[in-house]
């Protein structure tokens, strides 16, 4: 039981893992109902098959907005009993059993098979509680959600789903889902995301030497760039842990992974006991490339084969173990001819006409054949403003990067002859053909790409370290001591 008391805290975010969108209609239709939830749970540690069993205790019951001690069991009946203290809030009986009725549906809606009933019990209250703290974390800071953002997510939801929004608030309504609690969850998951943003997004830097040491990296692969469709197992080290919980954490990790070596599902195995916050979604990650995952989790991934598993991985948040659904190899060699050109363009006006324009060119092309400055002629006459100060130079172009009918012109174009007049919808072409080159672009990098890849590693590893300060940092009670044994 924590008994520490909670100062005031601010908070983080995760990144946004990929997570497939389910086909209107498919057996994972109830997916769309969960799109934004992301729990999180920290560090309670259970025995693998460890049942607790039922010992007399304390109970407070809400009677008439008060706790009342060790109320009648006719009164208990009617209404809600205390199950654990959250700083100044409460987690009643009742919340717990609505919100483990929509686990046990989401993860039916995955395929997924639940854990044992007192390993899910005690998952779901972990995540409750993290929520619980969240929240009161937000109302601190002043965050909160209005009838705006929840609008908004749930125009989102249904566009990621292909459907309308009417037809999303259908299914709810066909599953029994009431739209006032959905509503009302939305708002919660939406303050937490606010909260995330602030205390995480906002606060991951990205240096530019990072980026550097990324692609650096990057081109000494041979063969391509991976990418790996992952589900994981995390069990959480407590922060500033001894040598004894250190070894705690270790223990269940390894039952984990002999309960997996002997054929248990891996997806059931992370709903009972991962603490990772895709925990409740059978621990699955969705499709990661090499940059999105840590240095440790790539190289113990590298060699397996699709539905194999580490052992167990060691890093400052706890102990993984990964398995590989799916693997991709991109080949990063794509060769390309790319083109330096400059051009004259013309245009027709009221003033001047289509003949007259193209005579105009005819004109400037002569002058040009008889040794005058085809850069002097851009300058003077060319009406892309853009290239005519360059002296009508391009630039390198890539394949595609110009419209259809001035690039067929310029293919066929030898080097250094000029065309005659090209018409595109922005005038009359003149175009010169400077020089020609080869070049790989699978070696060129798009430097935001790679930033974006490292700022979701960096936001993941800083999520997890956030919630398990959150957690270990407030004041938890649980009213039945055997909750969290």
């Amino acid at each position: 039981m924590n008994t520490r008391k909670s100062p005031d805290l601010a908070a983080p975010e995760p990144r946004q893992t990929t997570h497939d969108n389910p086909a209107p209609g498919s057996a994972a239709r109830l997916s769309i109902v969960f799109a934004l939830i992301l729990f999180y749970a920290p560090p309670a540690l259970a025995e693998i098959d460890q049942i607790p069993k039922q010992k007399p205790s304390t109970v407070l019951t809400i009677v008439d907005g008060k706790v009342v001690e060790n109320a009648s069991q006719q009164t208990m009946t009617t209404l809600d009993s205390i199950l654990t203290i959250v700083n100044d809030d409460v987690i009643t009986v009742s919340e717990l059993e609505s919100r483990l009725a929509d686990t046990r549906k989401q993860l039916a809606s995955r395929g997924i098979t639940p854990p044992t009933g007192a390993l899910l019990r005690k998952q779901v209250l972990e995540r409750f509680i993290l929520e619980r703290i969240q929240l009161q974390t937000a109302k601190k800071i002043g965050l909160g959600s209005n009838d705006q953002d929840i609008e908004r997510a749930i125009n989102s939801i249904a566009k990621k789903n292909n459907i309308s929004r009417e037809t999303f608030l259908k299914k709810l309504q066909e599953e029994k889902i009431d739209l006032v609690s959905y509503r009302e969850r939305l708002g919660r998951q939406i303050i937490i995301q606010k909260l995330s943003d602030r205390e995480i997004n906002r606060k991951t830097r990205v240096t530019e030497s990072e980026i550097d040491l990324f692609i650096e990296n990057r081109n000494r692969q041979l063969g391509g760039s991976d990418a790996y469709k992952l589900s994981q197992i995390m069990i959480p080290i407590p922060e500033n842990a001894s040598s004894d919980a250190i070894a705690k954490s270790r223990k269940l990790a390894e039952q984990v992974l002999d309960k997996l070596k002997q054929g248990a599902n891996f997806s059931s195995m992370a709903s009972g006991y991962s603490k990772s916050k895709e925990a409740l979604n059978g621990g699955q990650l969705g499709w990661r490339s090499s940059g999105q995952l840590p240095e440790l989790f790539v190289d113990a991934i590298n060699t397996l084969e699709p539905d194999q598993i580490t052992g167990i991985l060691r890093s400052p948040n706890g102990f993984h173990i990964l398995k590989v659904h799916e693997k991709r190899l991109t080949k990063t060699s794509k060769k390309i001819t790319q083109t330096r050109a400059r051009h004259i363009l013309l245009k027709t006006s009221t003033i001047r006409s289509e003949r007259e324009t193209l005579a105009k060119l005819e004109e400037l092309k002569q002058r040009i054949t008889n040794g005058e400055s085809f850069a002097t002629l851009a300058r003077a006459y060319s009406e892309d403003s853009l290239s005519a100060t360059k002296g009508g130079d391009l630039g390198w172009l890539n394949p595609g990067q110009t419209v259809p009918n001035f690039e067929k012109a310029m293919t066929a174009l030898p080097n250094n002859e000029l065309s005659e007049p090209v018409k595109s919808q922005f005038g009359f072409h003149l175009i010169e053909v400077l020089e020609r080159q080869e070049i790989d672009i699978g070696k060129q990098v798009d430097r935001r790409k790679v930033r974006l890849k490292i700022r979701q590693r960096k936001a993941d590893e800083l999520y997890q370290q956030w919630m398990r300060r959150l957690r270990d940092e407030a004041f938890v009670r649980h009213m039945n001591p055997d909750v969290n044994s």
